[in-house]
């Protein structure tokens, strides 16, 4: 194992022999470098991947100086706008991250949006290296007719409205109608059902915002379908996300029992974890009552459909429900490939939720970047064709795993750029000037940086907020109201 990865380097140290301190303290001392020449480093995202970059290369280099860039005024990225409002548990890593900002060599800048307020090639002029972390802002589009009919929301919109992203505090999604349909099978699928369908007296003790609090108290949403193109045993989900559907108040599971036949005959050969979720998945097929009884709120599973078509209400402009192809599958396990077989079926909904995966855009002309696989090209973190250039997170590998494959991933990054360092491929020789030439550019712009100290003013009126209404804190929603409150 490579304890680098799950101890902090202090812990580590106390874990290694007095020989291997050594040659770690013996390590460092060739990293060191004179002032002249102390590597500067830019990481473009404060998401995961950036704070976990950030972290390795000041635990790995005594005299490195990081700066974080990040479009918003505040930090955390996906960790607060992406992990479902009732997981707080997963949100503790702000905790890690608030160290690594806080740390006398790491410098955080809000407010600025690389590419468009700075370009990358004069960040590269500033600084040692540029590690682009910003993650994945776009949406995988459906390619079917309808798509762009009210009614039909991404994920990724979806989620931010309810966990408070500026750019989606307008979203307004329809609650009026029954049905809901969520295409795709992944833990975000599960997360947006969880919501639609959790009882109020759950959600309002989270740090959900206050709008999409009152409109899901007004919505009639009552039955969620979670579509899949392939069988039970592709599902993307995990064991911790299904159990939270399974157990979710005052709902109860609605499936085609048909779906699982033959399942329980390979169950034995299936490895451990998938398993254990194809087992509980077939237990509540088994302990679903019949009928309407008990609850008025279902969800489920459907397997084997792709979207054929989102088909319109008579004017054309709202959404009255999907066309699904059914698919058969070739092969078997996770490599089992779904083929259509020409037939379809109509389900009536008046909301689709396309939960097939968020995508990378580019930053800058001056950055390569593969459209086909919407990340940035690079070799372990190595952007091609260029040098000084890195990247680390969903930009560089794609929009997969979760956060601690990310920390695992920018860990990587780190170390590769940290031999980059001591091998001589980045030449830091020279002295570059970092935030003190781009912060004097920023302002020239009329971009004024948002600091640490001043997301610590924006948090304090986050919690001061919510402990009025019972809640962890109530986000401020505007961008403008977020640098108003920095700057009272």
């Amino acid at each position: 194992m490579n304890t680098s990865r799950v101890f902090g380097f202090k812990t580590m140290k106390t874990l290694l022999t007095n020989r291997s301190r050594a040659t770690i303290t013996s390590g460092l001392r060739r990293l060191a470098c004179t002032p002249s020449s102390c590597p500067r480093v830019c990481i473009v995202g404060g998401g995961p991947a950036g704070f976990y970059t950030a972290q390795h290369l000041l635990k790995a280099h005594p005299a490195m100086q990081v700066d974080i860039y990040e479009r918003l005024p505040i930090p955390f990225g996906l960790v607060r706008f992406g992990v479902a409002p009732d997981h707080p548990e997963v949100k503790n890593v702000i905790n890690t991250f608030t160290q690594t900002a806080q740390h006398e060599r790491c410098c955080f800048h809000g407010n600025v949006t690389v590419g468009k307020d700075v370009s990358v090639e004069e960040l590269k002029q500033a600084y040692h290296a540029v590690v682009l972390s910003y993650g994945a802002e776009g949406n995988r589009l459906l390619g079917v007719p309808g798509e762009n009919l009210s009614g039909v929301y991404s994920a990724k919109d979806f989620v931010g409205w309810y966990n408070g992203l500026p750019c989606n505090k307008d979203l307004c999604p329809d609650l009026s109608h029954e049905t809901a349909v969520i295409l795709g099978q992944g833990n975000v699928a599960l997360d947006v059902a969880r919501i639609l369908l959790s009882p109020l007296d759950i959600l309002t003790k989270t740090d959900i915002t206050q709008p999409s609090l009152e409109a899901l108290a007004g919505s009639r949403v009552r039955r969620v379908l979670i579509v899949g193109r392939r069988g039970p045993l592709q599902v993307a989900f995990t064991i911790k996300e299904l159990r939270e559907m399974v157990n979710l108040a005052g709902t109860r599971p609605d499936m085609v029992p048909a779906d699982f036949k033959g399942i329980a005959e390979v169950l034995k050969d299936l490895p451990r974890p998938r398993k254990r979720l194809t087992e509980l998945m077939m237990k509540a097929v088994r302990e679903a009552p019949s009928g309407e009884g008990s609850t008025s709120r279902q969800w489920g599973f459907r397997f084997l459909r792709s979207p054929v078509e989102v088909l319109p209400t008579p004017d054309l402009t709202q959404t009255a429900g999907i066309r699904l192809g059914i698919n058969r599958l070739e092969g078997s396990g996770d490599g089992a490939r779904a083929v259509a077989t020409g037939e379809t079926e109509d389900i009536e909904c008046g909301m689709v939720i396309s939960s097939i995966g968020y995508q990378s855009l580019p930053i800058d002309p001056a950055v390569p970047f593969d459209p086909h696989k919407a990340i940035i090209p690079n070799a372990v973190g190595r952007v091609l064709k260029t040098s000084g250039l890195y990247c680390s997170g969903w930009v560089k590998r794609g929009p997969t795993g979760v956060i601690a494959t990310t920390m695992n991933d920018s860990f990587d990054t780190a170390r590769v750029l940290i031999q980059d360092i001591e091998t001589g491929i980045l030449d830091i020789s020279t002295a570059k000037p970092g935030s003190q030439t781009v912060t004097p550019l920023l302002q020239k712009r009329g971009v004024n940086p948002v600091s640490f100290s001043d997301w610590e003013k924006i948090d304090a009126e986050e919690m001061k907020r919510g402990s009025v209404v019972g809640k962890p804190r109530e986000k401020l929603l505007d961008v403008t109201e977020m640098l108003k409150t920095v700057h009272s």
